[in-house]
């Protein structure tokens, strides 16, 4: 079964205020809560086709609130981006942000609640787990008993060891970038905190930096995490044999069984084990390259002896690493940003070649399954944003290629199915993409939620008609491997252009026969052809058999089979995917 993955910052989620203010508080702004995922909300998730959501920003992170009075020690503003705070400037590994709940004593109930309404619909659950760094302000207060919370129990008269859980340059006080702050929070005991110099000595290493002077653009308000790791490179943990790519996470599991490895290693081991005994039934990793492979060899191996189920997925970016973190890091897995989806924005913004598709895919042809498809996330620009395609209706056939390409899973970003632009100033960051650190309205989203009905109410037509796009693309049945006639249809069929990508998926009874033009302004019509030495491998006689467009049933074609030449007349409009289903015996 596809993995189909909906990605919702929880904190956005069902917020209905439409304010809107830049820095504005919660009370101002409005803020989603667990308890916003109604059964109506899950059964509109669930009709994208989704398998797995993933709740983003739902570990306790720093953020701008003062909680002081149930016991959580307050967050220094300035170690803050953003009001709310970074989602991946976690706070307290074993609880969830108090923001969330509708009684803060109680978060962790609530999300435990929430999972379980969650799998009654039939759906899966994953969280983030940021490996790299923590808060700078980091101070668990939530660890269950006899785990010490991460550099409890560091050495910090060395700069490195390999059980300290942080790096720190010796003799060296931190300095902050100049506050970015415009703001001043109303609590008084937030204002007292503001005007409090902040000491760190020795200044350790921010989450993407070794300076004790990290910049406004570095990670500041996080801190590097050491899985020994040695500032030179050198590694304090045993190597895997080259012949562990082919071995399974068992054989990997009773190998660091015996291994005596990093502190960081083993509190992340508690770490997973926790949110999986709650239910949880998988991670999104953030950064994941930025942390040895063995690590995740030890981790993901461990996961899998627990949850063999369980979905294990990568931010990675250095392609040279792919192989490595899926065969050596056990991941399910890996972000294809650098590749497919960088490939298909050139296409949509900048009208690139259709046959760069075939080029960037060609190199991951063994990895395929395994390389995940988005047009969307937390990190990259809205689709309908000033920064990107500005109309939905421009990355259709760029969804439909992404959707469907191959085996791999796909993921929707909340808002994304109905055209969210991201033109609010938030505060911290600029627009274009939803705001991951304020509190802040999803104006398009909120049309879906409609007051919290989450039945499309208040969705103009043109919402609808994209909702109801995704809805039927995401839900097509479509298996099968795929099989390329782009390129031979480049080479022998006239009118066929590079703002046209076709492709088939086969299994032995089905042929999905997909066409997509990604021209704003122009249709086609051409004889699209099967290639001929992959028609010999389908067990279809000699004829002429009817197809109907199996998205919206409107448009009609035939396919012709002449002893080895197999065509068919398409005639395609701008922006337009056409998916056809020929169904045929077996193969000879």
């Amino acid at each position: 079964m596809k993995v189909v993955i909906y990605q919702v910052l929880v904190r956005l989620f069902g917020n209905t205020c439409t304010h809107n203010v830049p820095y504005g508080t919660k009370e101002e702004n409005g803020i989603g809560k667990f308890s916003d995922f109604t059964d109506a909300a899950l059964e509109g998730i669930k009709q994208l086709g989704t398998t797995h959501i993933w709740l983003t920003g739902v570990l306790h992170h720093a953020l701008v609130g003062d909680y002081i009075h149930i016991g959580i020690p307050n967050d220094i503003p300035y170690l803050v981006k953003g009001r709310a705070g970074s989602p991946y400037a976690i706070k307290d590994y074993y609880n969830v942000n108090p923001d969330l709940a509708d009684d803060p004593t109680k978060r962790l109930e609530e999300f435990v609640a929430l999972v379980e309404r969650i799998h009654q619909h039939g759906l899966k659950v994953m969280i983030d787990i940021v490996p790299n760094h923590v808060a700078r302000c980091y101070h668990s207060i939530s660890n269950p008993k006899g785990v010490e919370g991460f550099g409890v129990q560091d050495n910090i008269q060395v700069g490195y060891a390999r059980d300290n859980n942080f790096y720190y340059n010796i003799g060296e006080l931190l300095t902050l970038p100049a506050s970015s702050i415009d703001y001043i929070p109303e609590e008084p005991a937030l204002r007292e905190l503001l005007l409090t110099p902040y000491k760190e000595y020795p200044a350790k290493w921010t989450g993407n930096s070794r300076s004790s002077s990290p910049a406004l653009t570095d990670w500041y308000e996080t801190v590097k995490l050491n899985y020994g790791v040695a500032p030179d490179g050198r590694k304090d943990f045993d190597s895997l044999p080259p012949e562990f790519a082919r071995w399974d996470t068992g054989t990997h599991y009773a190998f660091w069984r015996s291994r005596v490895v990093p502190n960081t290693w083993q509190k992340f081991k508690e770490i997973v084990s926790f949110w999986l005994s709650l239910g949880v039934d998988g991670f999104r990793y953030d950064m994941a390259e930025m942390v040895p492979v063995e690590f995740w060899s030890y981790l993901n191996s461990f996961i899998k002896s627990i949850r063999s189920d369980a979905f294990l997925l990568a931010e990675i970016y250095n392609t040279d690493n792919y192989r490595d973190y899926l065969h050596i890091g056990k991941m399910d897995a890996l972000y294809n940003k650098v590749g497919l989806y960088d490939t298909l924005r050139d296409i949509i913004c900048y009208e690139h070649s259709t046959d760069r598709i075939d080029w960037t895919q060609d190199t991951l042809s063994d990895i395929w399954p395994q390389m995940l498809h988005f047009m969307e996330n937390h990190d990259e620009q809205r689709i309908v944003s000033e920064g990107f395609a500005h109309d939905p209706r421009y990355a259709l056939p760029a969804m439909a290629v992404s959707a469907h390409l191959n085996e791999a899973s796909v993921m929707v970003y909340f808002g994304q199915e109905v055209g969210e632009a991201a033109r609010e100033n938030a505060g911290f960051g600029s627009p274009t993409r939803t705001s991951i650190f304020d509190y802040i309205g999803v104006p398009a989203h909120q049309h879906w939620v409609n007051g919290k009905r989450y039945d499309g109410g208040a969705l103009t037509p043109e919402e609808v008609a994209l909702r109801e796009y995704y809805c039927r693309l995401l839900n097509l049945p479509i298996v099968g491997a795929f099989r390329n006639i782009h390129q031979y249809n480049r080479a022998y069929t006239p009118y066929y252009n590079d703002k046209v990508y076709s492709f088939v998926r086969e299994t032995v009874q089905e042929k999905w026969l997909v066409i997509a033009n990604f021209s704003k302004r122009d249709g086609f019509g051409f004889e699209l052809q099967i290639p001929p030495e992959l028609l010999s491998t389908w067990d279809l006689p000699d004829g002429t058999y009817p197809l109907t467009d199996e998205l919206y049933g409107e448009v009609q074609t035939h396919f012709h089979r002449t002893d080895s030449y197999g065509r068919m007349r398409v005639d395609i409009a701008p922006l337009q995917t056409l998916f056809f289903k020929l169904e045929v015996k077996s193969e000879k």
